[in-house]
């Protein structure tokens, strides 16, 4: 690479083609694999569920265990250990659990409640205290056990840690394998754990920089389907797609406005890359940077008067603000010779970026109010970063030998995981907003 965003720009938008250099045969399917957790984790034990007559495709309770061990901050106890499975809070003897050293037990039950639908209740306990710190109820049919199960890790996580559970958004991401001599392109959704793996777009061309809607309904996307990079919008529900530019030369890094009413995007339309905001309901385009350098990358602020977008006009790419009704611009990183690719956490303070100290391209975060930089990961070549709804992980885009993966990291770095996929190159991830 060059400092130029010039080059970086047309890299970005070529990265796909680069992937075909590295595609294996097949489909992709991402397995999580934990790499280092927290020094301290909490113990826990999951009780399988008591399903009475009730025969589900899924194990709730295994869903759980692996949602609480993949966020790095749980030890589930094995169930093979367990003395008993207590259904409700009223069947458990605390003396049991503490041999097993749990600090905290789930135990639950399912039973019918309407024709095709079931009813989970489901406690969590503190076995040190003797006391069922929360009961609560979830419900669904037979087909959504895995949705009732990350709900339930949602709410047993956010009530040990505080922290709001992010186990049911899911993951957008890009894959390239080869089939034959040519090579595929596909834009996939899946859980925040890799599983229910669904196509949203194949292509023989590249497909780059999926971006969520705020209400998690949507995506935007760059596709090369036209022969030349265009921005397109999609439903995934009703898989209904609109081409959103069609301008000559680069048309890319689209961004959800937060109230899902706008755009940002860049358009070299008028000779140079410029950040530009479309309004999604009239179709009008509004510029939004005059500078003779390259603008790329725009990323919204919580309040959505404000940008962050990455610019060389410093003379290496640096992170920089925009104020969008007054157009007024201000430099944010200093550090290092090249930050790009800003991913703002929901704080609206921590900011997580591509970052060059010399000859390494690594994650890091940065400090909007104290202007510190840590850097995050230890690996190479680490890109596309992209930060979980609660703020509490951040997703990337690395190498693991001669193939793309997808990697997680906590933002102080203390909890890591791999999601490598069964076969091909996987990039461009996408963190869903909360779903609603």
């Amino acid at each position: 690479m060059t400092g130029k965003l010039v080059k970086r720009s047309v890299v970005q938008m070529l990265l796909a083609l680069l992937l075909m250099t590295l595609a294996s045969p097949g489909y992709s399917e991402l397995v999580i694999r934990v790499t280092k957790g927290n020094d301290k984790p909490t113990r826990i034990a999951i009780s399988p569920i008591a399903m009475g007559s009730v025969r589900a495709a899924e194990d709730i309770s295994a869903i759980v265990e692996a949602d609480l061990r993949r966020s790095g901050l749980f030890e589930t106890i094995e169930r093979r250990d367990m003395l008993a499975f207590p259904g409700r809070a009223a069947d458990v003897y605390y003396r049991d659990w503490r041999l097993l050293g749990a600090e905290y037990l789930v135990a639950g039950n399912m039973r019918p409640i309407d024709t095709g639908r079931y009813q989970v209740e489901f406690s969590l306990l503190n076995v040190t205290g003797q006391k069922t710190v929360m009961t609560h109820k979830v419900s669904g049919t037979l087909n959504q056990m895995r949705d009732l199960a990350h709900l339930i890790s949602d709410k047993v996580y956010e009530e040990i840690t505080g922290i709001r559970g992010a186990f049911s958004t899911r993951l957008a991401y890009v894959t390239a394998t080869r089939v034959g001599k040519q090579y595929t392109y596909r834009l996939n959704v899946a859980d925040a754990d890799g599983a229910r793996e669904k196509l949203v777009l194949e292509s023989r061309e590249p497909i780059m920089s999926p971006n969520w809607s705020s209400d998690g309904k949507e995506l935007a996307y760059v596709s090369f389907e036209t022969g030349r990079p265009a921005i397109f919008r999609q439903n995934l529900v009703t898989a209904q797609r609109q081409q959103l530019t069609n301008f000559t030369g680069l048309n890319g890094a689209p961004a959800w406005s937060p109230d899902g009413g706008k755009m940002a995007l860049v358009l070299s339309k008028d000779g140079n890359p410029e950040i530009y905001l479309l309004d999604l309901q009239t179709g009008k385009f509004s510029r939004l940077t005059r500078h003779f350098a390259i603008d790329t990358e725009p990323t919204w602020m919580p309040d959505g008067k404000h940008l962050l977008f990455t610019s060389d006009r410093g003379g290496t790419p640096q992170i920089y603000k925009l104020n969008i009704a007054t157009k007024a611009t201000e430099r944010l990183t200093f550090s290092g010779n090249y930050n790009a690719r800003p991913s703002l956490a929901p704080d609206g303070r921590t900011l997580a970026m591509v970052h060059r100290q010399t000859d390494t391209f690594h994650i890091a975060s940065f400090d909007l109010k104290t202007g510190r930089m840590i850097v995050l990961t230890e690996t190479r070549l680490d890109e596309s970063p992209t930060v979980s709804p609660n703020g509490a992980m951040l997703m990337y885009a690395t190498k693991q030998g001669d193939r793309g993966v997808l990697a997680a990291v906590s933002l102080d770095a203390g909890i890591r995981y791999v999601l490598p996929s069964s076969s091909g190159d996987v990039r461009e991830p996408a963190w869903s907003p909360f779903l609603r």
